[in-house]
């Protein structure tokens, strides 16, 4: 599935999406609704009564469990669960690399598109946007300074069937909007510009780059300007959690006092990259290299709410971090934890906090999901399971390793093991 040079994992949007509704609707216990609101929330005798709006008719749910999986945290919000926004203090965290004292910026959003090849010789170029200027995407053709050839980067999200991802940070389509405490109505109003932006970095790459034959997709999103349905929002409210998994806790992962690499329900792999180039004055931060590590279970659960559980980008991570714990893959393996660690409390007749870690992580592994990111173990190793217990025990350590877009731990299962390794285990 690597057809850009961004990730190993490019797909069309439709298409992930007709995957989801496949997996759902062979699950007979689960109804999916659309463009649907929570209008209120009560809670009364440890059950949730939400009324809901969908199809412009308002109905009750009662549920002895919730899960937050929107993508600011809007739930946790409206429910007066404690939350940060924006970026931390060396003193909150403990991360040198933090700042003095605390802010409320966010990263960079980008409103994504997709590009359709509709073959040589077409011309699919849109109309000029209102307020074009060639000068606002000078440069967008350099990675670290150096010119880049645009054919090449071009390519940095091709997708199969001759689409591309347009989600380019170097003078590109990135835009600086902190709307994580706006009202829903007004968020709509609040992003225009960066759809705008977007379209603009699109008539640049057809007029000024020569790409006119590249056209936004038409078979991908039904929205007016053909663009994605919502902002990719790097950051918005983290949850204040039973644990905050810091950038200390992956670099020096067997070296913190709550070792909560013991207690993961997902994994990642991406370094800690944070976008902040449209915002005014603020530059580019270099971080630390990281390994690929574990997010553990106690993230997903609020500190003093009981039978909530948060998923998606609003887990509790330090800002540094959530860089790494944004990114797609991470939030869909802590989505399925999510649900995991829901279902169990349902079964057990207990709160999400009183389920053990174990159980948990017993469940997501007979589903093949990763716990430990152990690289070099495979989900079809007959030993998958066994293997990855044992990491997440910290008796045999993995070795971490910084590796381009994609840092690796090595577990190395073929090697002998020393009888002293096994002892200081």
């Amino acid at each position: 599935l690597r057809t850009g040079w961004v990730s190993n994992i490019l797909f069309e949007p439709s298409v992930g999406d007709s995957l989801f509704k496949r997996m759902a609707a062979r699950e007979p216990n689960l109804e999916v609704r659309y463009r649907t609101t929570a209008a209120g929330f009560d809670r009364r005798d440890g059950v949730w009564h939400l009324e809901i709006e969908c199809g412009g008719k308002r109905e009750r749910i009662a549920a002895r469990v919730l899960i937050d999986a929107t993508e600011l945290g809007d739930v946790a919000r409206e429910l007066g669960v404690p939350y940060d926004v924006g970026m931390d203090a060396t003193s909150e965290t403990g991360e040198k690399e933090a700042l003095e004292a605390p802010n409320d910026i966010v990263q960079d959003l980008t409103v994504v598109a997709i590009l359709k090849d509709y073959g040589e010789g077409a011309d699919r170029t849109i109309p000029r946007p209102e307020g074009y200027d060639p000068a606002e995407f000078e440069g967008c053709c350099t990675a670290g300074g150096k010119p880049m050839d645009p054919a090449y980067m071009i390519k940095y999200g091709r997708l199969p069937n001759g689409k591309y991802m347009i989600n380019w940070p170097t003078h590109g389509n990135d835009y600086y909007a902190n709307i994580v405490e706006m009202p829903y109505e007004e968020r709509i109003e609040a992003l225009k510009p960066a759809r705008e932006k977007t379209l603009r970095f699109i008539y640049h790459l057809q007029h000024e780059l020569g790409f006119r034959n590249l056209g936004i997709a038409d078979d991908e999103f039904d929205t007016e300007d053909g663009l994605a349905y919502l902002p990719y929002h790097r950051e918005g409210r983290r949850l204040d959690g039973v644990v905050r998994l810091t950038l200390d806790d992956v670099t020096d992962r067997y070296d913190r006092p709550a070792a909560l690499y013991r207690t993961g329900i997902s994994v990642g792999d991406y370094p800690v990259d944070h976008h902040h180039a449209c915002y005014p004055g603020f530059g580019k931060i270099d971080f630390p290299p990281v390994p690929s590590f574990s997010v553990p279970l106690g993230a997903l659960i609020p500190a003093g709410t009981d039978n909530l559980v948060v998923s998606d980008k609003a887990i509790s991570v330090s800002n540094l971090i959530n860089g790494s714990t944004r990114l797609q893959p991470v939030v869909l393996l802590t989505g399925q934890a999510a649900g995991t660690l829901a279902a169990l409390a349902v079964k057990k007749g207990a709160t999400p906090r009183e389920v053990p870690v174990r159980e948990v992580q017993r469940a997501l592994l007979a589903r093949k999901a990763y716990i430990a990111p152990l690289y070099d173990v495979r989900p079809d190793d007959p030993d998958f399971e066994l293997l990855q217990r044992i990491a997440a025990t910290g008796i045999l350590r993995m070795t971490g390793e910084p590796y381009h877009w994609a840092n690796r731990s090595w577990f190395y299962p073929e090697r002998t093991l020393t009888v002293g390794e096994f002892t200081q285990g």
